[in-house]
């Protein structure tokens, strides 16, 4: 009987967290429109080059999206924790860092998904082929959930404190280098003819580590804030 029980709150955790998103529309609005501002801009900054737009593409796409992405990290805890959600949270008798996956598998489907679906259009005006379209697509799933994996564990250490926002980007960004490192390599592989396998797979192994580790990490920093 636990698992149901732990199932059905898992789904009831992830329900709240997508139908109070839906609610604040503008807020998922606002993280796709910067991610959308920020790639156009690169373009009519350094001109129509298109040989400069194909080699900086991937990266500035991959930039954008690090930088939308944790936009919306300051929000993933701060409502739960000013409601008094959050503690009810800790004290449930399903584990914590479940609940905690089941808010970030939330949070992804709010503000990475939407940045995959756009991420092609913009690659179209940095000239990528459609070879190098697919692997930025492979390289964003792979990597957007690693983004909020890692990106809540920085929300969760910095909840409740003064400047938390400046201070969540000091924490998380150095632990975002190797995702974008990754993401960017792998499109830039593609697009020489290198191909793209062995970045995807780091980025495969990155996902993977930060599922296994992110949720119990951010499940203690959760349990020291309350506390």
């Amino acid at each position: 009987m636990s698992n149901p029980g732990m199932l059905d709150s898992v789904r009831a955790v992830a329900g709240r967290d997508l139908l109070s998103a839906l609610r604040r529309r503008a807020d998922v609005l606002t993280t796709l429109i910067f991610f959308v501002i920020v790639a156009s801009l690169f373009p009519l900054g350094v001109g129509s080059d298109m040989a400069v737009l194909r080699m900086i593409g991937p990266g500035v796409v991959w930039v954008a999206a690090l930088l939308a992405s944790m936009l919306a990290l300051g929000r993933l805890f701060a409502s739960d924790y000013a409601d008094g959600t959050l503690e009810q949270l800790a004290l449930a008798p399903q584990p914590l860092s479940m609940l905690v996956l089941a808010k970030i598998v939330a949070h992804w489907l709010v503000t990475g998904v939407p940045l995959i679906i756009v991420a092609p259009l913009l690659g179209l005006q940095f000239d990528l082929d459609t070879d190098a379209l697919l692997v930025l697509l492979a390289s964003l799933l792979l990597g957007t959930p690693t983004l909020s994996l890692i990106g809540a564990i920085g929300a969760a250490l910095t909840l409740g404190l003064r400047g938390g926002g400046a201070l969540l980007s000091l924490l998380v960004l150095p632990l975002y280098v190797p995702v974008l490192i990754f993401g960017a390599g792998a499109v830039e592989a593609s697009a020489a003819g290198l191909g793209a396998g062995a970045h995807l797979s780091l980025l495969g192994a990155l996902l993977l580590l930060a599922l296994v580790l992110s949720p119990w990490a951010t499940a203690v920093a959760l349990r020291i804030a309350v506390e």
